[in-house]
Formats: C-alpha cells, sequence, structure tokens
C-alpha cells in the first residue's frame, strides 16, 4: 500500500503539472487533489523540493522509456535526427516534467540523465567508427546535448512566437552539420585532407584499445593533427 500512495502522489502532482506551472502547485493543492494530509506527503517525500525530485526522475524514466522504443538503426546519423526530435517532441508534450528535469542546475547528475547521455555517445562513436564524425565523441555529446536541451527550453517558454517557426530542425541541422561529415554529390567532392585526417582522428579517439603501441598511437596522432590543421586549397597558410 505504501508503494501505491507514493505513486499515486506522484500521478496526481503529475497531472497538476499538465495545467500549471511548478511554483503555482502547492503542497496543499497536491494534498487536497490525493484526498491525503501533509504528514503523509512529508512521509514519502520530505518536502515540496523532494516531491518534486521524485516527479522529474518519473519524467526522466518515461523520456528513457520513448527513448528505447526502437532499437539502434542502420544508420547512427538517422538515429542522431531522430532522437533530436523525440527530445524536442518530449520536451513540448511533457512542458512542465522538461523544466524540472532541464531546468535546473542538477539535471546533468540524474542517473537517468546519465543514461540519455550514454545513448547519445554510443551513437557519435558509431558515426566515428564508420570516420563520418569531425570531432571526438566526447566532445560532440555536450555540443548537441546543450543545443538540443536550450532550443527545446526556449520552445517550451514561447512556443508560438514566430521567430521560432521550425526553431529545432534549423538548429538541429546546423549543429549536426558542424560536427557530422556531410556527403556530398560525387560531381562537387573535392580533395579534403584536412577533414578526412579530422574524421580519422575522431575514429582514433573512439577506440579504447587500438592495435597500436603507445608510441605508434602518439606518432599517428601527431600526424593526423598536422594533416588536420593543413589549409584547404584555395585558402592561405
Amino acid at each position: 500500500m505504501v508503494g501505491s500512495t507514493r505513486q499515486h502522489i506522484l500521478d496526481v502532482t503529475a497531472d497538476l503539472l499538465r495545467s500549471t506551472d511548478v511554483e503555482s502547485v502547492s503542497i496543499r493543492d497536491v494534498c487536497q487533489a490525493a484526498g491525503i494530509t501533509a504528514p503523509t506527503l512529508y512521509h514519502h517525500f520530505g518536502d515540496k523540493r523532494g516531491l518534486l525530485e521524485a516527479v522529474a526522475a518519473e519524467g526522466f524514466a518515461r523520456y528513457l522509456a520513448e527513448k528505447h522504443a526502437d532499437g539502434p538503426s542502420e544508420d547512427p546519423f538517422d538515429d542522431l535526427v531522430t532522437g533530436w526530435d523525440r527530445h524536442v517532441r518530449f520536451g513540448l508534450t511533457h512542458p512542465a516534467f522538461y523544466v524540472l528535469m532541464y531546468g535546473g542546475t542538477r539535471s546533468h547528475e540524474h542517473p537517468s540523465a546519465q543514461e540519455g547521455l550514454r545513448v547519445l555517445h554510443g551513437m557519435l562513436v558509431r558515426l566515428a567508427e564508420q570516420g563520418r564524425l569531425l570531432t571526438t565523441p566526447e566532445e560532440a555529446v555536450p555540443t548537441i546535448h546543450s543545443a538540443c536541451v536550450g532550443t527545446t527550453l526556449a520552445l517550451v517558454a514561447a512556443p508560438d512566437a514566430p521567430a521560432h517557426a521550425d526553431l529545432s530542425r534549423r538548429v538541429r541541422d546546423a549543429v549536426l552539420a558542424a560536427v557530422v561529415k556531410q556527403e556530398q554529390p560525387a560531381e562537387q567532392r573535392t580533395e579534403a585532407l584536412p577533414g578526412t585526417a579530422r574524421a580519422l582522428l575522431a575514429t582514433l579517439s573512439a577506440h579504447q584499445d587500438p592495435p597500436l603501441s603507445p608510441g605508434e598511437k602518439l606518432l599517428l596522432t601527431e600526424l593526423l593533427s598536422r594533416l588536420a590543421s593543413t589549409p584547404a586549397p584555395g585558402q592561405a597558410s
């Protein structure tokens, strides 16, 4: 019965948050809606902050359930696009949950948030292994994650703002273009040694134990770094 009471309070709070913001929901509101007394709520959650943190955990669980609904596809880039769109859609569908999850300074500490970042890192490692990543997975994760969260929070705050029309797609495409090597039509392809070197550096970084000695890895990293900084054809050196 204890478990069901706790879950009932979480469900009631989640329902209240669908129609009002976090600041407006009071302990009294929750108790009245749940048909419980304040001591019962305090017994399960301690205080309002404990209740809201538990609701945030519930939001993370729902988000991860959606995130894991589909397994990885054959193309990790498609998974990146799908993951971005799903993230934004979840935020717009559950705005109060999303603000609890990502609006504060502690969201990155939540185990479910860390699991979401691990999923993103896995997609980027697959891209690096294919030579399609322009930076390391470790650098690409915060780039993509911060852009996606910032975009979603902006849309949650003002979903109907004229400047926000198609905002998610525009930011998504710009950010992914900055970290993922874009395929070009054959007639437009030119020699791109620096870009290829950067992709190889990212691939090398993704492998924890490449079949190289430490000295060989160091030498290869130095050579690729030098090639990556080579000016493109037509640019001043």
